[in-house]
């Protein structure tokens, strides 16, 4: 089990991969990535915990994870990577032809680790109620976690999805939302209003947690609290506040970053902000 420290320690290495992963190919999305750092090194180091060198498309037997919001694909493939699931040295490759790393996780490359083409946004959470659901019918008492953006709750599809979870009482899920307050075109306020989402998570019958996404210790504890409401007949939300770009101060604090890449400059300032720990790739 990781300290506290190593934990940070990785969490720094993951940042750095993510602002040099977008640069190379002058592609892709560095600020919500930056943001679900935590979420992503906890979920895999502390709360799953697989078996990465066994990896199944049909994760028979164990927790099962779904990314939603797809485009946040370089942290994943980050903690993937220096989990154990494919080399860390294929994080060179991001973006490029030919590559497994593609800008949106996709399956028919066969990359260890993601069990769900992804970057539609608004499919996650009915995929996640399919796996729990499947998991329940096979007699598994294992969990299925999964992350959505904010914005990506404009989708209508969210909706009837959690209407769906509470309906049948799909209670092996925890779904986490990414609360950065923006998205492509500005603040989700200026978009469109998302609201009280406690209240609406509520009102469809789900029982709502609220973290620190940012503060590894909150999310963990908050994280266990979901796992040990679990069972009961009710499913789980827990929505997790972040900044995005978090670690890169230029990136922080506004929507700019969401999709744009660092130039050379950009990356040389980014990267002076983040402790190198574990080696570069």
């Amino acid at each position: 089990m990781p300290s506290p420290d190593e934990l940070k320690r990785i969490c720094s290495q993951t940042r750095r991969d993510i602002v040099r992963m977008v640069h190379a190919p002058a592609s892709g999305h560095p600020g919500g990535s930056l943001g679900c750092v935590e979420f992503f090194v906890g979920l895999y180091h502390e709360i799953m915990k697989p078996d990465a060198s066994h990896f199944t498309m049909d994760g028979k037997g164990e927790d099962l994870f779904f990314l939603s919001n797809g485009h946040i694909s370089p942290v994943w493939y980050s903690v993937l990577a220096r989990y154990g699931y494919f080399p860390v040295e294929e994080l060179k490759t991001f973006r490029f032809i030919n590559t497994r790393l593609q800008g949106h996780p996709t399956t028919h490359e066969g990359l260890p680790g993601v069990r769900m083409a992804s970057g539609s946004l608004g499919m996650g959470l009915s995929c996640g109620l399919g796996a729990a659901i499947t998991k329940k019918l096979n007699g598994e008492n294992k969990l299925v976690y999964t992350l959505h953006g904010d914005g990506e709750l404009q989708e209508g599809q969210i909706w009837e999805a959690a209407m769906f979870g509470a309906a049948q009482k799909i209670d092996n899920i925890i779904a986490t939302v990414d609360v950065n307050g923006r998205q492509i075109d500005g603040d989700t306020d200026d978009v469109i209003a998302l609201g009280n989402l406690r209240a609406k998570f509520e009102a469809f019958g789900w029982k709502v947690f609220e973290c620190d996404g940012n503060n590894m210790e909150d999310l963990l504890k908050t994280m266990a609290e979901c796992k040990a409401a679990t069972g009961k007949g009710v499913p789980i939300v827990n929505l997790m506040k972040t900044e995005m770009g978090m670690g890169v101060d230029y990136m922080m604090g506004t929507h700019k970053w969401h999709g744009v890449a660092p130039n050379d400059e950009q990356l040389e300032a980014a990267l002076g902000q983040l402790e190198e720990t574990m080696g570069d790739y």
